[in-house]
């Protein structure tokens, strides 16, 4: 079974929603349901059949996290390579076909924000520069086709 790696926050904060979830948001669905259950007709009752379909979308999140904790590996990140990409960096690169320099943050589950350059290192971008060192080149294939990025630093935060 592949472990998932994580930093202790990244953990905390996907137990944290987990416990929020299933303590706070699932008694709040299954209230509705039996509010709208108690309504009588269950066929054409959109509130009983919207609350049973959001059951299912909680559950499979609570699911999901469960799944994700169940395979978590904390890093020590002070345990780790400084000169090269590992879980955990903040690597700036840029990119040798436009020359435009960029940089991401390669996180695990619970931590990624796509809108503050923090990715999962599950990702096909994380997933090229992992193991590279300064200077040298990540051929990374997308949908777009074929990207160069040239690593210009590397930040073990």
């Amino acid at each position: 079974m592949d472990r998932i790696p994580m930093t202790r926050e990244g953990y905390e904060k996907l137990r944290a929603e987990l416990e929020y979830l299933e303590n706070v948001k699932m008694p709040e669905v299954r209230q509705r349901i039996a509010n709208a259950r108690a309504l009588g007709d269950l066929r054409e009752n959109a509130d009983y059949h919207a609350a049973r379909e959001l059951q299912g979308i909680l559950q499979a999140k609570i699911n999901e996290i469960r799944y994700k904790l169940s395979r978590a590996e904390i890093i020590d990140k002070s345990e780790l390579p400084q000169d090269q990409v590992v879980f955990g960096a903040r690597v700036r690169f840029r990119n040798i076909d436009t020359g435009e320099e960029d940089f991401v943050h390669i996180v695990g589950p619970g931590e990624e924000d796509y809108d503050n350059n923090k990715i999962l290192v599950t990702s096909p971008l994380a997933q090229g520069l992992l193991g590279k060192k300064v200077g040298e080149i990540a051929e990374i294939q997308v949908p777009a086709g074929l990207r160069r990025l040239e690593i210009l630093e590397i930040t073990i935060p």
